[in-house]
């Protein structure tokens, strides 16, 4: 007998999305369980920060004004973009201190995360060209490194480092 593929997919579908539901409440109001591991971290030895409340504008938007054709995401033909507005190049951190001297991007396995990269680098730049004291940034893609990242912000502010 031929295996009904409809049948099967449904229930797995209804059973991902359940699973989902249920992660979703796991982790509250953090994008991740990586997010959310780091915040329980930082809360458990009572390092104040706010999470996602500071955006950085990298590049501001601008219009184009020359001929622009761009393909469409679906179709085959070419879109008229000419004299178009360009959005400005935003980046918000995951993780600040109180007094925005540190800081932890959570950055787990992700295979699509192909903007991040060039965004990481204009946020560097940007902080260098601010003329403020630069933070420690950490970055870590793991719970190790969520733990060694948060002891060595608990020794920087011990120590009066940050």
């Amino acid at each position: 007998m031929p295996r009904q593929y409809g049948a099967s997919r449904s229930r797995r579908t209804s059973q991902t999305s359940s699973q989902a539901r249920s992660r979703k409440r796991d982790i509250g109001r953090y994008k991740s369980s990586l997010e959310k591991y780091c915040a329980d971290k930082l809360s458990e030895l009572g390092i104040a920060f706010s999470y996602e409340e500071m955006e950085f504008e990298l590049q501001s938007g601008f219009n184009y004004s020359g001929t622009y054709y761009k393909m469409t995401p679906k179709g085959k033909e070419l879109l008229n973009k000419s004299n178009m507005n360009v959005l400005p190049i935003r980046y918000t951190p995951d993780f600040i201190g109180k007094d925005n001297n540190w800081i932890i991007e959570t950055k787990g396995f992700s295979p699509s995360q192909h903007t991040f990269p060039m965004r990481w680098k204009l946020f560097l730049k940007h902080l260098v060209d601010s003329g403020k004291p630069l933070p420690a940034l950490f970055m870590p893609k793991n719970k190790m490194q969520v733990d060694e990242c948060v002891e060595i912000i608990k020794n920087l502010i011990k120590n009066g480092q940050i």
